[in-house]
């Protein structure tokens, strides 16, 4: 499906999406269908696991444009996200410039020039995204980053272009699709709010995980999906250090069937928790529960 078809309505978009294995809800494939549209970042919130990271895959699947990521993290700066020179490469050429020269004077102001050629550009997530239409571009966890961090992004995504003093400015032939994902650790602030679409991105409900669990792991039986996805609901009922994702239901599915589980019986859940918990706190409160947890 080309980009323009996956535009033609949220509807369609919404079906694309599932052909990958995706499920949205439709206030999901509704607002990242007007981002599409209106060429405006998409800014997810969410619990960990709950597909926001996925949504990026799979818009990049149905448009089939190329995914680009950037990971945010404390202390990020725009340089890590834009571009850098590759000074290694600046050196060698100097060093050759100086060889091949031998006795003759060198023209220091145009070997200056030469040493900020586009061949020695190293081109960063963000860069690479303008310069690649289409594109979409992951901005991964941007509550980790640092605001100075988030004010320099709010202005990229204001007009789709960067400045680069030796080169000059890169302006995308096409915005990308960009979507932003958060887990909540910090607050996002309001004026990179106001630059994005926003959405909440919930837990699914269980008719729902049993079909993405479906979906994802073909090879599970359907019994094994239900009880699965019923355990992870109740899962994350229960005030765990790290309640699970979709993203550990998969995990837990996987494991199962590489076992060749045919039921999540509680000798098979109790040496597999490790899919789907992640604190030594949460196992060994759920191993103490494990048969009434299972039952439900």
């Amino acid at each position: 499906m080309s980009a323009d078809e996956a535009w033609s309505s949220a509807q369609v978009l919404g079906e694309s999406l599932r052909g990958t294995g995706y499920l949205p809800d439709p206030g999901l494939s509704t607002v990242a269908w007007l981002a599409m549209r209106l060429h405006r970042p998409l800014l997810l919130e969410g619990e960990p696991g709950t597909g926001k990271t996925a949504l990026a895959e799979a818009l990049a699947q149905v448009t089939g444009a190329p995914l680009i990521r950037l990971q945010c993290y404390e202390g990020i700066d725009a340089s890590q996200a834009l571009y850098d020179w590759d000074v290694t490469r600046q050196v060698l050429h100097l060093r050759a410039l100086e060889a091949t020269r031998g006795d003759q004077r060198i023209d220091v102001e145009a070997a200056e020039r030469s040493l900020f050629d586009e061949r020695f550009l190293l081109a960063r997530p963000v860069l690479a995204a303008l310069r690649t239409s289409p594109s979409v571009l992951l901005v991964d966890e941007i509550d980790r980053a640092d605001d100075e961090f988030e004010a320099f992004l709010l202005e990229v995504l204001s007009t789709y272009a960067v400045t680069i003093p030796e080169l000059g400015t890169v302006t995308a032939a096409q915005p990308p699709i960009v979507v932003l994902t958060s887990n909540r650790t910090r607050e996002v602030h309001d004026a990179l709010k106001r630059r994005c679409l926003y959405h909440w991105v919930e837990h699914p409900g269980l008719v729902r995980e049993i079909e993405i669990v479906r979906s994802r792991v073909p090879q599970v039986p359907q019994r094994l999906a239900e009880q699965v996805a019923a355990a992870a609901q109740r899962l994350r009922t229960i005030g765990l250090l790290k309640p699970p994702g979709v993203a550990e239901s998969l995990d837990w599915a996987r494991c199962l069937v590489e076992l060749g589980a045919q039921e999540l019986d509680t000798e098979v859940a109790a040496t597999t928790l490790g899919a789907v918990l992640k604190y030594r706190e949460d196992a060994d409160r759920v191993r103490q529960d494990l048969a009434r947890l299972l039952a439900g």
